[in-house]
């Protein structure tokens, strides 16, 4: 695999998981234009300063993938100046109330049985083949856009892993960028700094237990095996990515070609 490019990364103060995905290899020798596709965590809580840094980026669009849910806890994005929000909820409500709520709530023996004994794992490859499989109008929509008008662009979710990761490696294998480099860039999630915080309802000893955050980390550690999980659907399911790209997210040879021509050089 050739050698990425090393990108600076700015410390937002309260933007979490962001970055350029700019630099990664395609499987025919090029790379991905630096400065037209990045991706975070939500930007509900943006401060003045990182609202100054993101407004500098040139940004045409802005991708929310976060459901009501999300938005309920942590509030709209804020806005970027001349900046497109194209909300672009990638699960349903009623999942994401759930989830939330075992998050925040769930007891040592509810954790037990909802996500002890690799549950937890199981959950996340579902989820993720789920939004290959489920997902095909919004993520044919997704790559239509940037195909034609909405670059640079930012893709997010909540903290930047699951939703936007998944959207992102989507994207870098419709423009042929190697698979091994997908994974790398996925996993940059798990960097300290950009680790998603999980926080209780409450701070007791009880609710932050070893034993509770050991059951809750699989659901937010990027783990290599979720993100295959999603990309072996777009063979298993939909025959492929010519398929899938082609006939069922609806992005012609010349919308790939264009795609590929705005975020490839």
């Amino acid at each position: 695999m050739t050698q990425q490019v090393p990108q600076a990364e700015p410390e937002l103060a309260a933007v979490r998981n962001f970055r350029d995905v700019g630099g990664l290899p395609t499987v025919d020798g090029g790379r991905v234009r630096p400065g037209r596709l990045y991706r975070s965590g939500h930007l509900a809580h943006a401060s003045a300063e990182d609202v100054s840094f993101l407004s500098s980026l040139g940004l045409h669009t802005v991708f929310d993938f976060r459901n009501a849910a999300d938005q309920a806890l942590e509030g709209p994005d804020v806005e970027l100046p001349g900046v497109r929000n194209v909300r672009l909820p990638l699960n349903d409500p009623a999942d994401g109330a759930e989830f939330w709520r075992m998050v925040r709530h769930g007891e040592l023996e509810q954790l037990r049985e909802l996500l002890g004994e690799g549950r937890a794992e199981a959950r996340m490859k579902a989820t993720y083949r789920q939004l290959v499989e489920e997902r095909t109008a919004e993520y044919g929509r997704l790559l239509r856009a940037m195909a034609t008008d909405s670059l640079p662009a930012l893709m997010h979710c909540a903290a930047g892993k699951d939703r936007a990761g998944t959207s992102i490696a989507l994207t870098l294998l419709a423009v042929g960028v190697e698979r091994e480099a997908i994974e790398a860039d996925y996993l940059e999630s798990n960097a300290p700094h950009r680790r998603y915080r999980v926080r209780r309802g409450s701070d007791s000893p009880e609710a932050t237990a070893p034993e509770v955050m050991e059951l809750l980390n699989p659901l937010f550690e990027a783990r290599v095996e979720y993100l295959r999980a999603a990309l072996e659907a777009v063979d298993t399911v939909w025959g492929g990515p010519e398929r899938y790209f082609g006939e069922v997210l609806g992005l012609t040879p010349e919308l790939r070609e264009g795609l590929r021509a705005r975020l490839v050089e």
